[in-house]
């Protein structure tokens, strides 16, 4: 349980570190192709907030269901980063009441691009969440260094030797 409450809080730390260095672009910059999968850092960022939202729904029942993972729930950066921090705090919340049976639990959902159910496990699935969000935030750190602006230290050691030293 202990390894999904540090990757629930480096998350939530990680993303605050690739939205503040986002902040300081111009919209020009939030929205050029930077050859990331969804094209422009925002489109990035949105896909990440989307898809969480997705997985949250799936796991819990609750909050928004995004119907496609290319949606752009906000049309400005404001709104994408405030809705940001209250689902990453949803996220955390929702790992901290996890249980070991729960994660070893089955569950059963139906993906966006299918309509086939799937059943299996949630640690898996849960796992998933947290590296799908490296993987894109990722690609957000390789659009932002080609826009010019400096590299930004993401590594989940970093966050355990900084903010996570609980984890130590």
């Amino acid at each position: 349980m202990q390894n999904y409450h540090m990757l629930a809080d480096y998350n939530a730390w990680a993303n605050r570190l690739v939205y503040a260095a986002a902040a300081e672009l111009s919209e020009e910059e939030l929205h050029r192709d930077t050859g990331a999968f969804f094209g422009s850092i925002f489109a990035t960022l949105s896909h990440l907030i989307t898809a969480d939202r997705i997985w949250l729904n799936r796991f819990t029942g609750e909050g928004p269901k995004p119907k496609a993972l290319d949606e752009r729930p906000y049309d400005n950066f404001a709104d994408l980063r405030a809705a940001r921090l209250e689902d990453d705090q949803r996220i955390i919340r929702y790992v901290r009441g996890l249980t070991p049976e729960r994660i070893e639990a089955n569950f059963a959902y139906t993906p966006v691009s299918s309509s086939e159910v799937v059943e299996q496990k949630l640690w898996p699935a849960l796992t998933h969440v947290f590296n799908h969000q490296t993987h894109h935030r990722g690609q957000v750190h390789a659009g932002l260094t080609s826009l010019g602006k400096p590299s930004l230290s993401l590594d989940l050691i970093y966050f355990v030797r900084s903010e996570g030293k609980a984890y130590c």
